[in-house]
């Protein structure tokens, strides 16, 4: 073989070696999400079972026999048959960091969780995670935010009791929103941020539930009554990030307005989502109503697991 032709295979060899390398070290941790279709499908069916109308326009969650509802500066309690039992309309009573603004809530050994700030025309501040007693809800002790993760507001948070984990999402867009955000759940250290990939808009609420996490985005136009949906979302240990799937469109509610929190009833199999409607949003604040409405209506849609 002539020393060029020798010099062209074996510069070929390496060049082919190298890119073979470059692509496995490209490669994301979790492979490529579309070619499994089944992982990108939804992970069950949803039948509306009933729906209640509550004090509160954020978020809900459940532990037990009882339900929690969240309005952006009250905590509400209620039993099994959605009768209130007691509701916190001072819930900023005893906070270092003023706030007032509570997004959606989820609940852990009867402790309810609570993504706190200062929000006004689209913009938060002064995030906090608060944890209140969830017999009397006042407030019991706070985390620390950390600003180094890009966080900019919080419209909700859940528990992950399978890792001992709080996790945080954001409404407001561009970076903020496009991330999941990890606190340790015993001593409320920030421990990392996960991409979106897509990001949906406008999250409202999240919560987990059989090792999935599930959220909620007002991403229909109310105008045009369009409905809003639930995603879901499966972090595996190590990965900074994540597919979305889209899990429920919520085309059988009362009326298209606004979509909040959403928590798991695990002892019934039901998956309960928060709604506001008659009111029109701007900048996540209410600014007047549409026809045939007066006041906000908030309501908690309770959707059996199939």
């Amino acid at each position: 073989m002539k020393k060029k032709a020798l010099k062209t295979l074996i510069l070929g060899v390496c060049l082919s070696f190298s890119a073979t390398a470059l692509a496995a070290s490209l490669q994301p941790l979790q492979g490529r999400p579309e070619t499994n279709h089944k992982a990108m499908l939804p992970k069950a069916e949803y039948k509306l079972n009933a729906s209640h109308q509550v004090e509160g326009r954020q978020g809900v969650a459940s532990e037990g026999d009882y339900f929690w509802v969240s309005g952006s500066k009250t905590l509400a309690k209620y039993d099994k048959n959605w009768n209130l039992i007691t509701i916190n309309k001072t819930p900023f009573d005893g906070y270092e960091i003023p706030s007032n603004h509570i997004g959606d809530i989820d609940v852990y050994n009867n402790e309810i969780y609570v993504g706190a700030e200062n929000f006004m025309d689209g913009v938060g501040k002064d995030i906090q995670i608060a944890i209140h007693d969830g017999d009397t809800l006042k407030i019991k002790r706070t985390f620390k935010f950390e600003p180094s993760s890009g966080q900019e507001e919080c419209s909700g948070l859940a528990v992950n009791p399978d890792t001992q984990t709080v996790w945080m999402c954001s409404w407001v867009g561009e970076e903020s929103g496009r991330y999941l955000y990890e606190y340790d759940l015993k001593t409320g250290a920030y421990l990392r941020k996960v991409h979106l990939q897509c990001p949906p808009q406008w999250i409202q609420g999240m919560a987990y539930y059989k090792g999935s996490f599930y959220l909620t985005a007002d991403d229909g136009t109310a105008d045009e009554k369009e409905p809003d949906h639930i995603y879901r979302v499966d972090i595996q240990p190590g990965v900074s990030n994540v597919p979305v799937i889209l899990e429920r469109t919520l085309d059988d509610v009362t009326f298209q307005g606004e979509i909040e929190g959403i928590t798991f009833d695990k002892a019934n199999k039901q998956m309960l989502v928060h709604y506001n409607r008659g009111s029109r949003i701007v900048l996540g604040m209410v600014k007047g109503f549409y026809p045939g409405y007066d006041k906000e209506i908030s309501e908690v849609f309770v959707y059996d697991i199939k």
